[in-house]
């Protein structure tokens, strides 16, 4: 007998866009719709419509931008906290959204969404034990081990550690909270402030990219650091737009590690690459977690 996945309705609740995806997977899926980031009453009202006229999945998945409180036992679970995105800080979006439909909800950052598809059925296929890293608008890493979302007191903010500073560097970066933080000097923004251009539009040989190069390979330094990736995908407008970004972070890695993971693993082309399922990554995610929230409901009523 061959059974039949859930079908699962996944919101990746982005900072300018967000996407609704009904889906019992990559292969089947049923709707797309694409919705603009507004204000909170504007955005949640857009997507509950989108949810009302899909009636009848089995759990749903929310993979939101943050920083949110994943903790199910605080106050504030559900909620979108200190985001300097305007009008979002304090939103409550998981809780309202369960409440009205009633079924297992899955919530999280997302780039642990990200993480979670492209372990499944992306660039990471097979392996249990990855890191996504998003390179754009902001910087973000979503951990995952046996599975699962690497959490704790909450979940991880990798974009906002500070990397030591190539040497004359003392631009004031632009990140709202930390300045010269890894966001602050290497994002989409960071990058259009230092240059007055896009991404794209940034040959390979200007200077900027050794300053991200530099940055991006501690943040991989990093993550190697606690053990965790088998592999890191980086995704986002800037490493995705920018291909020739993934060997000079492969090498800026190798060298800020020096010698120290004696892994043959972590210099191979393999260990850090670009994402596969493109703009879908985020919802797909988002389908993951609906699922993971409804095997955790069937699990517990099983235990029962």
């Amino acid at each position: 007998m061959i059974s039949v996945p859930p079908l699962v309705a996944g919101i990746e609740l982005g900072g300018t866009k967000i996407v609704c995806l009904l889906a019992r997977g990559p292969d089947q899926i049923e709707d797309r719709v694409q919705l603009p980031t507004t204000t909170p009453a504007e955005t949640l009202a857009a997507v509950e419509a989108v949810l009302d006229g899909w009636r009848g999945f089995d759990a749903l998945g929310i993979a939101s931008f943050g920083p949110i409180s994943i903790d199910h036992h605080a106050g504030h679970y559900g909620f979108i906290t200190s985001t300097p995105k305007p009008h979002w800080a304090d939103t409550d979006v998981a809780r309202r959204l369960e409440a009205r439909y009633k079924v297992p909800t899955g919530f999280h950052t997302d780039v642990v969404g990200a993480a979670l598809a492209e372990a499944r059925w992306g660039a990471a296929e097979g392996l249990r034990d990855i890191a996504y890293a998003t390179v754009g608008t902001g910087i973000g890493v979503g951990l995952i081990a046996g599975g699962r979302p690497v959490d704790g007191l909450t979940h991880s903010e990798f974009g906002h550690i500070r990397p030591v500073r190539q040497p004359g560097d003392d631009w004031v970066g632009v990140c709202p909270f930390h300045g010269a933080c890894l966001e602050g000097l290497a994002s989409g923004p960071a990058i259009g402030a230092r240059t007055g251009l896009k991404g794209e539009e940034i040959p390979a040989d200007h200077p900027v990219w050794e300053g991200v190069v530099q940055a991006l390979g501690q943040l991989c330094h990093t993550l190697v650091l606690t053990g965790v990736p088998r592999r890191i995908v980086m995704g986002g407008g800037v490493m995705v737009g920018n291909p020739h970004l993934f060997p000079r972070v492969r090498a800026a890695m190798v060298k800020s590690l020096a010698g120290y993971i004696a892994l043959p693993e972590i210099g191979e082309d393999s260990f850090v690459v670009a994402p596969a399922l493109g703009g879908n990554a985020g919802p797909l995610g988002a389908i993951v977690l609906g699922g993971q929230a409804l095997e955790g409901q069937l699990r517990s009523y099983n235990a029962g």
